[in-house]
């Protein structure tokens, strides 16, 4: 892994999250995109190296809907970059990690995507991302 691709934070609300972290972060929000197959809209923030990812879910039962009616608005995970996800996927379990799934599928911001089981890593979700190209 080679750097923190981004910080996600669920929210409520887009409309009201991002005039609040562009006030926060002092930068604007660069990209706002939909997710269909995560039910869930993204809006993107560069900070430094790393970047911001605020969610929103676009589903009552979709799972930041849930994760938010569970635990309120939040961190939800810590993304880290990879240069080959498969590689990366085969050593972690040989690391004796569990994913959540470990087929990559596309993710927001042209990213392949993978999530580790946050009962491995001691409650944190993980995902991990690789630039499709």
């Amino acid at each position: 892994m080679h750097k923190i691709e981004h910080i996600a934070i669920a929210v409520k609300s887009l409309s009201n999250s991002i005039p609040l972290f562009e006030k926060l972060l002092g930068s604007p929000c660069y990209k706002i995109e939909e997710v269909e197959s995560e039910q869930v809209k993204t809006a993107f923030f560069e900070t430094g190296e790393s970047k911001i990812e605020l969610l929103e879910g676009q589903d009552p039962d979709g799972v930041i809907s849930k994760f938010i009616e569970k635990k309120g608005e939040g961190m939800h995970h810590i993304a880290f970059g990879v240069d080959d996800i498969k590689e990366k996927i085969k050593s972690l379990k040989q690391e004796g990690f569990e994913f959540i799934s470990e087929i990559p599928k596309k993710g927001a911001d042209n990213k392949w995507i993978v999530f580790l089981h946050p009962k491995c890593t001691n409650g944190v979700l993980i995902e991990l991302c690789q630039e499709i190209k």
